[in-house]
Formats: C-alpha cells, structure tokens, sequence
C-alpha cells in the first residue's frame, strides 16, 4: 500500500482504526481471504414523532410501501434469494421503493433482534417495544442522485412512529472514513463498538460493552450484545456521543 494511501487513511480514520485497518488488509491477503478484522461502532437514531413532518414531498407515482415476499419484484432485489427469504422468516420488514414499475431501493428494519450475517453475533434491543434496527438501506444506482434514499426514510419513519418506535439502531464500519466523517458531521448517536478477529473457523470479539469478550468456534456459538437507547442510565455510552442526524448512507 503507498505511503500516501497510509498516511491518509491515519489522517481519516485516526490511530487505532487505521492500524486495525492495515492489519486486516495483511492479514486477507496472507491467509487468502480466510483471516480479516471487522470493527463496528453501534449507532442510534431518533424517530421524528408522528405528524411532525417529512423530509421530501410524498409520490403517488413512485411510493414506498411494504412489500410482500410473493411480490414480483422480490425477484430483482440485489442479494442472493437465499438471504431475502431468510429476512423474511425472520419476521423483518422491507420498505420498498418504487419508480414506476421498477425497483428503486429498499430499506429492511428487524424488531427485537438481529443477527449479524457478515461476522457471528447477535444484537438485541433492551427496549424493544420503541426501538428497531435498520440495515441494508440500498437504492439504485439509476436513482441515487434523486430522492428516493429520502423517501425511503420517511416511509420508515412514519412506519416506526406509528408503532411507538423512538429509536432506530444500526451499525457502521469503523474502516469507512465516508461513513465516518459524514456521521461525526450529521450528529449520529454512537453507542459502543466492537472488534471481531475472525481467523477461519475462529472468531475473537472483543466490545467495550458486554459480554467485553467472546471466542467462538462455529455458528452455534455468537456474543449477543445488548444495545439500549441513548440516554438509559443502565447502557455503556461511547466517550465523545455526538447529536442525531436521520441520515444514513447507502450502503453499510
């Protein structure tokens, strides 16, 4: 990696990221992809009230509305159908938004729990009855420049509202300095983080919350870390917890 590519990502990402970031950078290349390190800060949201507004004027043409798992349009989502079905069996709802007869992008929102799929773990939500956690917001490409990553947002806002959600989680890359900077900008609330060092069949985690440490083998065997809403005297707080923003990027 050039000296320049380092000394950037030090500058975007800061000491201990940037170090991790290079290590698993080595560490996939070595092993061939079978070793890498995963780092995620957990993050909140607050849900406007009900009535208080939208972000973008509402289309009748182009409407985001919760789609069913027999619609057609199921069938041109971008991940394998393997994991669509899976959310669906889950219980997750998708929010999706239209453009006409075509498929503009989604947004997929879990009540309760959520188990991670790109490292073994599983979030749980320490109130659940006002909170939800949100993943795989997509749009695509042809409608990235418009208003539909809004729409979608609002959509799930209003849904979430209507059920007495409060707070919507999620999680994001500490190795994404777009990610980064634009929620350090915007104000997301930060909640904890947590390090995942997957060596094959190994997985070490390690949180600033509990269980703090974790060593797995297999897929039966996950940390679960529970995640409460900002302000609750009883949830570990990350140090330097910014304000709230409603927006997210597109991809996480």
């Amino acid at each position: 990696m050039p000296l320049q590519r380092i000394t950037r990502n030090f500058a975007e990402l800061g000491g201990t990221n940037a170090l991790l970031y290079l290590a698993t950078r080595s560490l996939e290349a070595l092993s061939r992809g079978r070793a890498r390190i995963i780092r995620y800060y957990f993050v909140a949201q607050p849900i406007p009230p009900a009535g208080s507004g939208t972000l973008v004027r509402e289309s009748a043409r182009n409407p985001v509305a919760p789609i069913q798992p027999d619609d057609p349009m199921v069938a041109t989502f971008p991940r394998p159908p393997e994991v669509i079905a899976n959310r669906f069996g889950n219980g997750d709802l998708c929010l999706a938004a239209r453009a006409g007869d075509r498929f503009a992008g989604y947004l997929w929102l879990a009540r309760g729990a959520y188990d991670e799929d790109e490292v073994r773990c599983r979030y749980e939500l320490a109130v659940p009855q006002e909170s939800a956690w949100d993943y795989d917001v997509y749009v695509e490409p042809d409608f990235r420049i418009g208003r539909t990553f809004m729409r979608l947002w609002d959509a799930a806002n209003r849904h979430l509202a209507a059920d007495g959600v409060r707070w919507s989680f999620s999680r994001i890359s500490a190795f994404n300095p777009v990610s980064m900077q634009t929620h350090g900008r915007l104000g997301i609330r930060k909640l904890a983080s947590a390090t995942f060092i997957c060596l094959g069949p190994l997985q070490l985690a390690v949180a600033n919350t509990r269980p703090f440490l974790h060593v797995s083998w297999s897929k039966r065997c996950r940390p679960v870390l529970q995640l409460h809403p900002p302000g609750d005297r009883n949830h570990d707080v990350w140090p330097n917890a910014d304000n709230v923003s409603k927006k997210k990027e597109l991809f996480r």
